[in-house]
């Protein structure tokens, strides 16, 4: 299959490093919205999980896979104890914290693009369900929590365009049949490079362009 880019084990830990890190910042999420435990708990969940669950249901890949091994529905709790115990400690390493993030993001963009193509969905879909698999569960995370997604407001640094520039580059790798350990590795690594350098010089995507007005994206 096109999606088993590693060994069944690498694969298993590197899936439950990216899950693990995501939980962690939707429980911070619920901290900092003053959520008790089992808010905590949720919010952990769904941010590591939503995005594979999303794609698992349209491509009807059922059970969804966060289903079916226990080891990514227990990852995010143990991340909900990391969390409720360590969060001021958790909240000091915040940058290390988006960094792992930015991995995470890099990875499932990867996977979830070549998971969708081994379903039969065609170029354009599967990068739509591998960006999906990367950031649908911080949209989940968001909306729960009562905030306009992170992806879609101005005043944040790119997170949606580095998934989608990692999951056309699987998708090109595909079409080729160029994509193994070493080049899905590669496109992980350019989606992580490029959702770094949009915290690191806080890059954003335009607003709406209003004629005659030198103050754009302002109605």
């Amino acid at each position: 299959m096109t999606s088993q880019l590693f060994s069944p084990d690498v694969e298993q830990v590197l899936d439950l490093s990216g899950i693990f890190v995501f939980a962690l910042s939707g429980g911070l999420m619920a901290v900092r919205k003053n959520f008790d435990v089992f808010g905590i708990a949720v919010l952990a969940e769904v941010t590591a999980l939503g995005g594979g669950v999303i794609r698992d249901l349209i491509i009807g890949a059922i059970p969804p896979a966060a289903f079916t091994d226990t080891g990514y529905f227990v990852t995010p709790l143990v991340a909900t104890v990391v969390v409720f115990f360590l969060h001021p400690e958790v909240a000091r390493i915040n940058r290390t914290v988006q960094t792992l993030d930015a991995l995470g993001l890099g990875l499932f963009c990867v996977t979830g693009t070549a998971k969708a193509h081994d379903y039969g969905l065609g170029v354009v879909a599967s990068i739509a369900l591998g960006t999906i698999t990367a950031a649908g569960g911080g949209v989940i995370r968001d909306v729960l929590a009562n905030e306009t997604p992170s992806l879609l407001r101005w005043d944040r640094s790119l997170y949606a365009v580095p998934a989608i520039v990692g999951s056309a580059l699987t998708a090109l790798l595909i079409s080729t049949d160029s994509l193994g350990a070493v080049t899905g590795s590669a496109s992980a690594l350019f989606a992580f490079g490029t959702r770094m350098l949009a915290i690191r010089y806080e890059w954003r995507a335009p607003r709406a362009w209003h004629r005659g007005s030198s103050n754009t994206g302002e109605a």
